[in-house]
């Protein structure tokens, strides 16, 4: 073998490393400003001449963070909301997904279709008739309406991640169940239901992350009485200007616990995504 045709595959290999490499950077930057910023001085993180590494490490940015307005109060509403969407999303999306997957019926490929496009709908373009219908219903500034309004973005896709994992699960062995002596409800416990865990995993976390991260409809839909966390970091800018160093401070606490979530079922995750889209 030649040195060119050896040399070929490596520098091919190189260039994928090099622009693997510069993703990560760029993807990565962000957050390492936000810790940079989070951990020093507050007067460094104006400093109109800022250095990559901080000159010293304090941890008054995060005492601040807590004292400026009330942490818990968001952060607990912003944790009721994400884990009743999830809730109320799996077993709802889990039920739509079998319906569409194993049972045939009028309209079915027109559902189908409908969610699909419903995910191609921009969030933005439907605040203000969401607003709206919830004032008209009573449930603007409420939690029950931002879990209702959160539902309508995360469900088209649980349904449609579990409905691949339900396709690609072979009917022969709900049938099998079936044959001795289990009943349709018992069949998909026992069968359907334990390889369905990855998918559910996956769905759970993307609609706890998408659920916790949200802005724009918090910020329309609830009062400063009943912020959530994301809306709660808006106390930092006031007319006096913008605290960044208590800010980063504020935005990495609430990083934590999506970041430690997606560490612990980050491989299970990736499955439940990959195995959810290979056949449709």
């Amino acid at each position: 073998m030649s040195t060119a045709a050896v040399s070929g595959p490596r520098r091919s290999k190189f260039g994928w490393n090099l622009l693997g490499l510069f993703v990560f950077v760029t993807a990565g930057f962000p957050v390492y400003w936000m810790l940079n910023t989070a951990f020093k001085p507050a007067k460094d993180a104006i400093d109109p001449d800022p250095s990559l590494l901080p000159t010293s490490i304090t941890f008054a940015n995060f005492g601040r963070a807590l004292d400026i307005a009330d942490f818990w109060g968001p952060v607990g509403r912003s944790l009721v909301v994400s884990l009743t969407v999830v809730v109320i999303g799996i077993v709802v999306g889990m039920l739509a997904a079998l319906a569409i997957s194993r049972f045939a019926f009028r309209g079915r490929k027109v559902v189908i279709v409908g969610i699909l496009a419903v995910q191609m709908v921009p969030l933005v373009a439907m605040i203000i008739p969401v607003f709206l219908l919830l004032n008209d219903l009573g449930q603007y500034d409420r939690l029950s309406g931002l879990v209702i309004t959160y539902l309508t973005f995360i469900l088209p896709f649980t349904v449609w991640t579990l409905r691949g994992f339900i396709v690609n699960i072979p009917r022969e062995l709900e049938e099998a169940a079936m044959v001795d002596g289990c009943s349709r409800t018992t069949a998909f416990i026992r069968v359907v239901f334990p390889l369905l865990a990855p998918g559910m995993v996956a769905t759970s976390v993307y609609g706890f992350i998408q659920a916790w991260n949200e802005y724009l409809y918090a910020l329309m839909l609830m009062s400063q009485q009943n912020q959530t966390a994301t809306v709660w970091l808006g106390n930092f800018t006031t007319k006096h200007g913008t605290e960044y160093a208590p800010m980063m401070a504020g935005s990495t606490m609430m990083a934590v616990p999506i970041v430690v979530l997606f560490l612990l079922v980050q491989r299970k995750m990736a499955a439940g995504l990959t195995a959810g889209a290979v056949k449709g």
